[in-house]
């Protein structure tokens, strides 16, 4: 490990990392040193698994077992016990001292629009939504989507959803109603809770005509609650649609917790593929409730004191875990903002961290460099002495946006938790503590208790200086179980890269350092990185085939300076067709309607073939080296090597 600050090292600062938990929990077992922590952690794994999820998590019957593997990769974690990460994340502190504390300070995007929520309040609210869902026939093990903004009333549904037993299916409020319509349909949900819309750069945003023409093709939705948020005139389906107000008026402001076994699901998640369609990612009550808050109690180092930021949205895992789940569980208070970080001007966000004394922030790397690229002038106009440590998620945070951020808004002091973790993992994997000397541009180590590493094709770990995989190789409490319905496609796309070894493949690249430093560099598969949201390559194609025109498709990912990769699509037309400006804004528009205003690409190419191996599968690596000006590498897959001159180059050289 590095020592100093010496080559670009950044050490945190001595009062920050004395008084951290980490350092608590160290000082209280008795260790001397970082490294000798992660040693013990790393030889006794299941001991300190064990060791957390008692010390940060009520059981309402404590497990036999920590770790059954007799299934692999079926693994299942804490067998015998009884928990609801309800209780832990809302029930447990409304009856403690903790019950007029705050557990949200909402930020609405019109200027002045601010609701603070105490874990009371938020109790009662949560209780009254889930007697309203049994009311409605809602029970145990019952999927309910939900399809709303960053509103308080997204993280009261996940709630009341977890207390009864039900489970939740996010769908980020920014799909298209065929993209909401498929995940509605794939995981068969009985309810739907929606708004009527919300805001975004000072314009009203309408949501529920989405909802009602996704449910056109979505027959398994009996039911659907709307949330009033910005009182617009909306259509309504009389027997169908209910008003959220009017549902749980009437309700009452008590409702028992369903103990639920730690394997009983608590959400699935849809997530971009490589083939097949989204994929949902199934996540439980016990192991999930643990990682989320053994992350936050160590990475973020969450204090009773702490005001924390997550700037992402609650339609991806960064926003359920951190968001939602891990602070609450940790009675944090969080500030959720609905709006956009430009409006009404780029002062926005950090006018919220100066009011409301923003001491942990988390975002994303696309943020930052959009804030950079407007200047210091912003951040300068505000007080963010609050600021005591940062985070940053999405993809690898380049050292120039490390450097500015540190600087600007960490009062050129405030550590930054670079962290990897996917839907897949639940929480964070390789990331910093708040003792980690920092080095920008890279999640540092493996987080004590995981044994992630970097790999070889051979399953051999890499040596300093060398280049693999990025694997996890044991399992770990808050771990997907499966992907729903296909628990084939779950072993073959994550277990069955290293045969029979039970390793799971991350789907990222990165090397070593000669300190040991972990440095992402990048997907192993077809996903490209569009502002921190993980998107299908074949998803778009599909789109862009979608229309009457175009024959074939293939995407890539162009390096972005904001957004890190936006979508290209290189279209073959069909015959007698030509192409123009109008038919390239024609398909960029099916694009954003039937998947999602971020999905759709950046440019439209023309092209009269496309290079594809014997099985007629497009060969997207040497579509890509071409159009960026790389080097083309081993071409020996490709069947028609004649179309690739066909590729342009869409950067300048």
């Amino acid at each position: 490990m590095a020592k100093s600050d010496n080559n670009g090292v950044y050490n945190p600062p001595d009062e920050l990392a004395d008084n951290s938990n980490v350092m608590q929990w160290m000082r209280e077992n008795g260790f001397q040193t970082e490294q000798d922590m992660r040693t013990w952690c790393d030889q006794n794994y299941l001991a300190f698994w064990d060791e957390r999820a008692k010390t940060l998590v009520d059981w309402v019957e404590p497990y036999s077992k920590i770790l059954n593997d007799d299934d692999a990769p079926f693994y299942k974690w804490f067998e015998g016990g009884k928990i609801n990460i309800a209780y832990n994340a809302l029930d447990r502190h409304a009856k403690s001292w903790r019950r007029n504390k705050l557990a949200y300070i909402f930020v609405g995007e019109p200027v002045g629009d601010v609701r603070k929520i105490t874990y009371y309040e938020l109790y009662r609210e949560v209780n009254k939504l889930a007697n309203g869902l049994k009311s409605l026939g809602i029970k145990k093990g019952d999927k309910v989507g939900l399809y709303m903004p960053m509103i308080p009333e997204l993280p009261i549904s996940m709630l009341a959803c977890a207390k009864i037993g039900a489970v939740h299916v996010g769908i980020f409020s920014g799909f298209s109603p065929s993209a909401v319509s498929e995940r509605l349909n794939v995981s068969e949900c009985k309810l739907l809770i929606t708004c009527d819309g919300s805001y975004r750069r000072g314009k009203p945003v309408m949501l529920k005509p989405q909802a009602d023409e996704a449910l056109k093709s979505a027959p398994s939705v009996e039911k659907v609650i709307v949330c009033k948020r910005n009182d617009t005139d909306i259509p309504w389906s009389e027997g169908t649609d209910v008003w959220w107000d009017d549902l749980v008026k009437e309700q009452s402001a008590e409702c028992e917790t369903e103990a639920m076994d730690p394997e009983d699901r608590l959400f699935i998640l849809y997530t971009a593929g490589t083939a097949g369609g989204p994929k949902g990612i199934e996540h439980v009550h016990g192991g999930y409730c643990v990682g989320a808050a053994y992350s936050c109690n160590w990475v973020f180092d969450l204090k009773e004191d702490d005001v924390f930021w997550s700037t992402a949205d609650i339609g991806w895992i960064t926003g359920i875990t951190y968001n939602a789940y891990g602070p609450l569980i940790l009675g944090a208070t969080s500030v959720m903002y609905e709006g956009s970080p430009d409006y009404p001007d780029f002062g926005r966000w950090f006018q919220i961290i100066e009011e409301y004394g923003v001491s942990v922030l988390y975002t994303a790397p696309t943020a930052i460099r959009m804030f950079m690229k407007e200047g210091p002038e912003w951040p300068e106009k505000f007080n963010l002495s609050s600021v005591r440590l940062m985070g940053s998620v999405g993809e690898a945070m380049n050292p120039d946006a490390f450097i500015w951020w540190r600087k600007y808004v960490g009062s050129g002091q405030a550590p930054i938790m670079d962290t990897w973790f996917s839907s897949e993992t639940g929480s964070h994997i390789i990331a910093p503590l708040p003792i980690t000397p920092l080095k920008p541009g890279s999640p540092s180590f493996t987080l004590p208790g995981y044994k992630a590493g970097v790999f070889d094709d051979d399953g051999k770990p890499v040596n300093p200086g060398e280049s693999g995989n990025v694997v996890i190789a044991a399992p770990w409490p808050s771990m997907f179980r499966g992907v729903y319905k296909e628990p084939e496609r779950y072993k073959a796309d994550s277990w069955e890269y290293y045969k029979e070894k039970n390793i799971y493949l991350a789907g990222d690249k990165a090397r070593l350092d000669e300190d040991g430093y972990v440095w992402i560099t990048g997907r192993i598969d077809d996903v490209l990185n569009v502002a921190g949201h993980r998107l299908s390559n074949s998803d778009i194609e599909q789109a862009c085939m979608g229309h009457e025109a175009v024959k074939d498709a293939a995407v890539i990912g162009k390096p972005d300076p904001v957004k890190a990769e936006a979508p290209v699509a290189f279209v073959i037309l069909n015959e007698g067709i030509e192409g123009n400006m109008d038919l390239k804004k024609a398909i960029r528009t099916l694009v954003r309607t039937t998947l999602s205003p971020i999905a759709m690409p950046a440019d439209i190419q023309f092209v009269d073939d496309l290079p594809k191996d014997k099985a007629g599968t497009v060969v997207r690596d040497v579509i890509k080296a071409k159009s960026l000006g790389q080097d083309l590498g081993d071409t020996s897959k490709v069947a028609n090597p004649e179309a690739i001159e066909n590729i342009p180059l869409i950067v300048e050289k």
